[in-house]
């Protein structure tokens, strides 16, 4: 298939990367904050759709991660977007509870966002944006 026809289609074919995986961007749908980046396979994609509720490739551990399993962090699926070229999917979410990353700030709370540190330009270095 031609970039311009997966780019005008309306069929969901989406493009796996070698290894098998999509990026997944996921998005508060009330807020527009960004929350994660993660992987999805196809069964992690899959079981996204059957469940409501987000879940991920983990490449660390080489295994299926239903995101909020131990944390209790899950997120339920509000709108699923796929971008141009079908590489890459957009998961607007509702947070259940708690944050959104596995990281905890000095307040020992999940952190909102995995985004949590910016560049200062002018140091050149990070700083926290939660704490």
């Amino acid at each position: 298939m031609n970039k311009v026809d997966l780019e005008n289609q309306t069929n969901l074919n989406l493009q796996y990367n070698s290894d098998g995986l999509l990026p997944a961007i996921v998005q508060d749908a009330e807020t527009g904050e960004i929350l994660m980046m993660a992987y999805v396979n196809k069964h992690a994609f899959s079981e996204t759709i059957d469940s409501g509720y987000a879940t991920f490739w983990s490449r660390s551990r080489n295994q299926l991660w239903k995101k909020g399993e131990t944390s209790g962090n899950r997120m339920k699926i509000t709108d699923i977007l796929i971008d141009c070229d079908q590489d890459c999917i957009l998961y607007k979410v509702e947070k259940t509870s708690g944050g959104a990353c596995h990281t905890k700030n000095k307040a020992q709370k999940y952190r909102n966002s995995c985004f949590y540190r910016r560049i200062d330009f002018l140091k050149r270095n990070l700083a926290f944006i939660d704490e």
